[in-house]
């Protein structure tokens, strides 16, 4: 006979999203990767730091789950959303089974100073994380690794930049990513021989030297297949 199981122990369902902005170039050396925390308010966790998200509800689908979450926390409602993973470690909660499908969004810093920041949702650079809840900071390097492996065949860096840009601004994403400096011509030779840019015939205007050119991404081209599915 099959194995019966009681409802009130079965696993429960739950949505989170790991979001990445660039933090803004305020005399830093360079820009860095951030993203957003929820300080937990109840057990299990009480007071420490967690990624965005809840449970799933019976009715909504996961995409629509995860962006109202990450809407009602943090206010923010990303372009780019995708599904990175599923983590259902057995031991992952203290209290209860918690399977978790976890998304990935990337914002524009526009968007980031229009997001929530009080002393429940707060901003925090990837080398600067605190002590989090679960095991959401191995999501976190999950993330992390997914979105270099990523970044060096697809237009995700779109995500970062405004409808337009410099190969200067472009350069600066890939750098904050890859956490490592990157020759200027051999990145211009690298991207203009992609046939993923526009040439716009426009430059930014307001420099003091030369105005450099400004480009867009093909539309034609297609984004990258979506990551890992979940398993």
């Amino acid at each position: 006979m099959p194995q019966q199981h009681d409802p009130a122990t079965q696993a429960r369902l739950a949505v989170s999203t790991v979001i990445f902005a660039l933090s803004p170039d305020e005399g830093a050396e360079r820009p860095s990767l951030r993203l957003p925390l929820v300080r937990r308010l109840r057990e299990p966790g009480l007071g420490r730091w967690a990624l965005p998200g809840g449970w799933l509800p019976v009715g909504e689908a996961l995409e629509g789950a995860a962006a109202r979450t990450l809407a009602e926390t943090t206010g923010l409602t990303p372009k780019y959303l995708e599904q990175l993973y599923t983590f259902g470690a057995v031991d992952r909660s203290p209290d209860e089974r918690v399977v978790s499908v976890v998304y990935w969004a990337l914002v524009h810093s526009d968007e980031v100073e229009r997001a929530v920041s009080d002393e429940n949702v707060q901003w925090f650079d990837e080398d600067e994380l605190p002590d989090l809840a679960f095991d959401h900071r191995a999501i976190i390097d999950y993330a992390l690794l997914r979105l270099r492996t990523k970044l060096e065949y697809s237009r995700i860096a779109h995500a970062f930049l405004g409808e337009t840009f410099t190969l200067a601004e472009l350069r600066a994403v890939h750098e904050v990513v890859l956490r490592k400096r990157l020759d200027p011509a051999n990145f211009r030779r690298t991207m203009e021989a992609s046939g993923t840019l526009v040439d716009t015939g426009e430059r930014l205007s307001g420099t003091r030297h030369r105005p450099p050119a400004l480009y867009r991404f093909d539309t034609a081209s297609a984004m990258a297949p979506a990551s890992d599915p979940a398993r």
